[in-house]
């Protein structure tokens, strides 16, 4: 038996309030109701892996997750983690419905594993940085409490933030806009409408905000996800980069779109691609030119380590969207990342993911 022969996986609910409700066009939440794994090899390494499910955007819940992650158990001890990759497609194979699931059993494989080797995951993924710098999200909430949170955020010391948009009322997500911009005029803008909008909203949005002298830097995922025609429209009537986010949920429809030339860019999500899929994503967008994002779901600091060390590890991310632990009431882990402002800084991490449960 190899050292790195998976021994144990246990599977629990995960479950932390955020420190207020977080509204998007598909819906609003109050806590991370998430699956943690952990994953133990005979050498005694453990690697802990989170999925975060949210049904609106993966049509997962936290009791389909727990299921099919308890699932993976007998596919996966006593198999070789040095083996992750087919691992992985296998899990995808079984579980193909269950996103978050799979990118769990990724990242404890890639954890464990990475504990093993004595390095660091960034280091695994390239070693191409060591830090990445977050925005931070503002939701769907009135323009003076909008203006509140803005400046927070300058206060944080945070260089950009993102703006949910895509609401029934166009003219509420424009004074939303508006506010944030007078709140914190040094700042970066991003939009994203979470599908919320048609071509033409999405078009007479960039429009009313260009009319008040604001131009965000990009509009993420303006449309229904399966509009990619609506995305390619968009992208010729505006000079506003348009960026898929739901639209992107795999590496052939990431080249569907590129092909198109329906967006500028592409967000990879882990609880949406897993790793492999987010790998081959970011492979197929540096070789088109095609800008890249990193972003996630409502993530405790574990899975947003991980996406951390993934984009700074393998390097070329433009945007990065990593906020949630900064949304969240209390924090179940250590250690990941050192933080200064909206900068997570990875360097410090001896082995993995850095992670320890509190």
């Amino acid at each position: 038996m190899s050292h790195t022969t998976i021994r144990a996986i246990h599977v629990e609910p995960l479950n932390i309030p955020l420190l207020e409700p977080f509204a998007i066009a598909t819906g609003s939440v109050d806590a991370a109701r998430n699956v943690l794994i952990t994953l133990t090899l005979h050498d005694g390494s453990v690697g802990y892996g989170e999925c975060a499910p949210f049904p609106p955007s993966t049509g997962e819940s936290q009791e389909t997750a727990l299921a099919a992650a308890q699932g993976c158990v007998a596919l996966l001890v006593g198999r070789d983690a040095t083996q992750w990759r087919t691992l992985s497609r296998l899990v995808h194979s079984v579980y193909y419905s269950q996103s978050t699931v799979c990118a769990g059993i990724e990242m404890a494989l890639l954890d464990a594993l990475t504990h093993s080797y004595g390095m660091p995951l960034y280091v695994f993924f390239g070693g191409a940085g060591r830090s990445v710098e977050t925005d931070i999200s503002i939701p769907l909430v009135a323009p003076e409490h909008a203006k509140l949170l803005a400046r927070a955020i300058v206060a944080r010391g945070v260089t950009s933030i993102k703006v949910k948009v895509g609401s029934d009322d166009l003219y509420d997500d424009v004074e939303r806009v508006e506010a944030i911009r007078e709140a914190a005029p040094g700042l970066g803008l991003t939009l994203d409408a979470n599908q919320g909008y048609t071509p033409s909203r999405a078009l007479l949005c960039l429009e009313a905000l260009n009319d008040r002298g604001i131009r965000p830097l990009m509009l993420e995922q303006p449309v229904h996800k399966d509009d990619y025609d609506g995305l390619r429209y968009i992208s010729q009537h505006t000079t506003v980069p348009i960026f898929a986010d739901e639209s992107a949920s795999s590496p052939a429809a990431v080249a569907r779109l590129i092909t198109m030339q329906a967006v500028s860019g592409i967000n990879i999500k882990l609880m949406k691609s897993g790793f492999l899929d987010a790998m081959d994503i970011a492979a197929i967008c540096r070789a088109s030119g095609t800008q890249l994002m990193i972003g996630a779901m409502i993530e405790s600091r574990l899975a947003i380590s991980a996406a951390a060390h993934l984009a700074a590890g393998s390097g070329g991310f433009l945007y990065i969207d990593l906020d949630t632990p900064m949304l969240l009431a209390e924090d179940p882990f250590t250690g990941g990342f050192i933080q200064n402002g909206g900068t997570y800084d990875v360097s410090a991490v001896k082995s993995g993911l850095g992670i320890e449960r509190t």
